[in-house]
């Protein structure tokens, strides 16, 4: 069977893209945009994450870019979070957390700050008036607090007022690092963020995951060495978890072959070890944590030897999966990426997608069933966007710049 690319396929994705988008927009609240649980109801006891606020500005920006009614204005809605009740006036930057009585978390998380880069750069694709001062914004704090000229890496995080930074390196953090300078290079067309994003793929993934049979480090210390037993006694950690963590593994695999493409754009040769690497990645993350006891399904993390630590199958590793099994087709063109595809869409439809409710489920147990020891609740629809619009799309430009450009379904017969 042939769906990639096919008209037939992507008017389902269609269909289930507007189904999460309805089911998003739910999550708007006057401070930005809240934790959403598994009724599609706000949890108020959440607060406000600056990370979901960011996300959902991404998500919309698209959206809004896709010709969705009401999309542009959930941008606003967003850009205006982002430079009021989320944002710290007195020392820059952005807040973790806040609620309607005020800041919860003061601190200033890198990992935050990066999908703030992010959805401020989707947002200019919509022409929003002030998504570009925002984005400028954004990449200004990045450059002074969380970009190390010395390191040629991210920083992980600071505290309020940006006076101590934290004795750890992150991978999580510098993933997603890549995937905001992917976006505003391709927003601001300034070559420094392709090398960044390159710089930080040559650290994590060429020099130290390659040569651990793929088993992404994500913890490291101030001199970018591996922390091995990072979190080992809290290891069903939300972003930090002990060992590996799968869904990352081939999540980097896909932002990898959208640096390759473009670089190709730029009418270069990219590294040979950037699609080396992605495939590595991908077969590593099948090999270790699909169905490794049984059932189908990827585990959350292993160890270092391969074996599954925590069992529960959260939703974003295979929304991820999908999208880099539709990367690697598009640049290599063999079938077994669109074989996996399918059996992960049809895993997908069987235990994850709730159409009582709304949205997909977060996190099954061993068995498939829901369940909640990492994740609770349907948090935001960052991830499921991947999956559904980017196997519509070309590598580059990247995901909003891409639907902006009129190239939705360009590559489909």
């Amino acid at each position: 069977m042939k769906w990639f690319n096919t008209l037939s396929h992507n008017r389902w994705l269609e269909q289930e893209t507007d189904r999460i988008l309805d089911f998003g927009k739910n999550a708007a609240v006057p401070t930005g945009f809240g934790w959403l649980g598994n009724n599609g109801q706000v949890r108020s006891d959440m607060g406000t994450h600056l990370w979901i606020t960011a996300r959902m500005l991404h998500v919309y920006a698209v959206a809004a870019n896709m010709g969705r009614p009401g999309a542009y204005a959930l941008v606003e809605h967003g850009i205006n979070a982002l430079n009021g009740p989320l944002r710290d006036s007195q020392h820059g930057g952005w807040y973790a957390c806040v609620n309607d009585e005020g800041v919860i978390d003061a601190s200033k998380q890198g990992y935050q700050h990066f999908f703030v880069l992010l959805g401020a750069a989707s947002a200019v694709t919509t022409g929003h008036p002030q998504a570009r001062p925002l984005l400028d914004e954004a990449i200004a704090v990045i450059e002074r607090y969380f970009w190390s000229e010395e390191e040629q890496m991210c920083l992980e995080s600071w505290d309020e007022a940006f006076s101590k930074t934290e004795d750890y390196r992150g991978g999580n953090a510098n993933m997603h690092a890549v995937e905001a300078f992917l976006i505003v290079y391709d927003v601001t067309h300034d070559r420094k963020w392709l090398d960044r994003a390159l710089r930080i793929a040559t650290v994590i993934i060429h020099d130290v995951a390659r040569k651990g049979d793929y088993r992404v480090n994500e913890h490291f210390d101030t001199h970018w060495n591996p922390i091995r037993d990072y979190n080992i006694d809290n290891p069903a950690h939300r972003f930090r978890a002990y060992g590996g963590t799968p869904g990352h593994w081939i999540e980097w695999g896909r932002l990898m072959l959208h640096l390759r493409a473009a670089l190709e754009a730029r009418f270069e040769t990219p590294p040979e070890w950037l699609l080396e690497d992605a495939k590595g990645l991908f077969h590593a993350t099948i090999r270790d944590a699909w169905a490794p006891d049984g059932a189908d399904g990827f585990v959350y993390s292993v160890g270092w030897d391969g074996k599954p630590i925590v069992r529960e199958r959260v939703r974003w590793p295979i929304v991820e999966a999908m999208g880099t099994a539709y990367a690697l087709y598009t640049v290599t063109g063999e079938a077994q990426y669109e074989a996996w595809y399918q059996t992960w869409w049809d895993y997908c439809i069987k235990y994850l997608m709730d159409y009582e409710n709304g949205s997909w489920w977060q996190e099954l147990d061993t068995n498939n069933e829901v369940t909640t020891k990492v994740w609770d609740g349907k948090q935001d629809i960052y991830h499921l966007l991947h999956c559904l619009v980017i196997p519509r799309l070309p590598l580059a430009p990247g995901l909003a710049p891409a639907v902006a450009a009129g190239l939705l379904d360009s590559l489909a017969k």
